[in-house]
């Protein structure tokens, strides 16, 4: 699901970049997804999920919905003041938030990195329509990677430690 996401931060960052600086977002983040899965791979807990207390279904969704409704109100504002277009404010808010949820309902490292992943993902949306420099692509995908790879480092040392 990881990568399916960076695919879809490739396709709203490519409305503001050319092909290929935007093409720079989507194989580091699948190059991030690569790393955290062969290491989730190695820790030999595939299925695991440590969440912290509530785990039912409903409250989920309860809160993912109140997530929705908060970032589309907030992105009708942010059209206006940023000059966004509606669909590229909204998937960014909805990133930021969602991966602001999932950080404060896991305690699982690699869930964790996913969801900083996913709040830097709709960052990175909302910073692509501001600025436009290689430099800036290029420091953010070494950002990506170096989570991706703190990420791994924490799962496997997580590991020896057992």
């Amino acid at each position: 699901m990881l990568a399916i996401q960076f695919f879809g931060v490739f396709w709203m960052v490519q409305a503001h970049w050319s092909i290929s600086m935007a093409s720079v977002k989507l194989i580091t983040g699948w190059m991030a997804c690569a790393v955290l899965g062969i290491a989730r791979l190695n820790t030999g807990t595939v299925g695991d999920l440590d969440t912290i207390w509530p785990q039912g279904r409903l409250f989920h969704i309860f809160t993912s919905a109140m997530v929705f409704s908060v970032t589309f109100a907030l992105s009708l504002h942010v059209v206006g003041w940023l000059g966004l277009s509606l669909p590229v404010a909204w998937g960014s808010l909805l990133l930021i938030g969602l991966g602001l949820l999932h950080l404060g309902i896991t305690s699982d490292s690699f869930q964790v990195v996913i969801g900083l992943l996913t709040v830097f993902a709709g960052f990175e949306v909302v910073y692509a329509s501001v600025e436009t420099s290689a430099l800036v692509t290029a420091l953010l995908a070494v950002v990506n990677l170096g989570l991706a790879l703190a990420g791994a480092y924490i799962l496997l040392g997580a590991q020896e430690k057992i």
